[in-house]
């Protein structure tokens, strides 16, 4: 060896002619790997002084780590949802000869309106009013709009029949508008995300066993796609022609598309 003296905590294996290969294991949980060059090699190693080279690895971290085996698949799902949400707008006008007549026309039927309204368990944050008072020649013409939002359908037909028994002519009850409300389109687009990735988990369990493999933890999840889109209205049959239209009451669709990587375990291989 030239007259180099290898330590005990040091040990030596002969690879080929003139080289060795040296293995030292350090207390830090690190290999120092030293190779001694033969003499032709050192010639054309001019960056090596002694012909030495030392690479040291960090136990933890070692060089050939075979790449877990995974399979990626994606999956799709759409929920179907319809509105949760709908408003009436109840409008009453009257025109007098004085502001004062006019106002107290209007104003009247206006407190019958929201004392109907709070009766039938409906907050003031769900009622909004709107008064415009304008003058057409010598009549002073006063109309007030009363919008409503239930989230109870049958509520706000209870509330609409009474309006008009009581009121008759001098109110005017529009044509209820149904809608989703956020939380609803919230909730939704969660549900489609979560089934999507309960059909991709699915796929991925028959892919494994048809490899024969084990399905692992999921390595991750990425949602690529999300989509919302509302329902064609549907057709009229069994309708009467005579009847008046009924309000239709609309469905919004939600979709999601998921793409995860799961880990693969053999079967075959025993636990320790």
């Amino acid at each position: 060896m030239h007259g180099l003296q290898i330590p005990r905590c040091i040990s030596s294996i002969p690879i080929a002619a003139g080289s060795w290969f040296v293995s030292a294991v350090m207390e830090s949980q690190s290999r120092v790997f030293a190779e001694i060059l033969p003499v032709a090699a050192r010639e054309f190693t001019a960056n090596e002084k002694h012909g030495l080279e030392v690479r040291a690895v960090n136990s933890q971290n070692p060089i050939n780590v075979n790449r877990a085996r995974e399979v990626q698949v994606t999956g799709t799902a759409e929920i179907c949802g319809p509105a949760d949400r709908v408003s009436v707008r109840v409008t009453v006008a009257n025109s007098k000869e004085s502001v004062n007549e006019v106002t107290n026309s209007v104003t009247r039927r206006l407190e019958y309106i929201l004392q109907s309204v709070r009766q039938h368990g409906v907050i003031d944050g769900d009622t909004s009013v709107r008064r415009f008072l304008h003058r057409e020649a010598d009549q002073y013409h006063m109309e007030a709009e009363v919008k409503v939002t239930f989230s109870d359908f049958d509520k706000m037909e209870r509330v609409c029949s009474v309006l008009l028994e009581k009121l008759d002519k001098s109110v005017c009850v529009g044509t209820p508008h149904f809608f989703h409300s956020a939380e609803s389109l919230n909730q939704m687009r969660r549900r489609a995300c979560v089934s999507a990735v309960e059909n991709a988990q699915q796929k991925a369990c028959e892919v494994s066993q048809l490899l024969g493999q084990t399905l692992g933890p999921p390595l991750q999840v990425r949602e690529e796609e999300t989509r919302e889109w509302r329902g064609e209205d549907e057709e009229d049959g069994g309708r009467c022609r005579d009847s008046a239209p009924l309000p239709h009451i609309p469905h919004i669709t939600a979709s999601s598309r998921v793409s995860v990587s799961f880990s693969l375990r053999d079967r075959s291989r025993k636990k320790l």
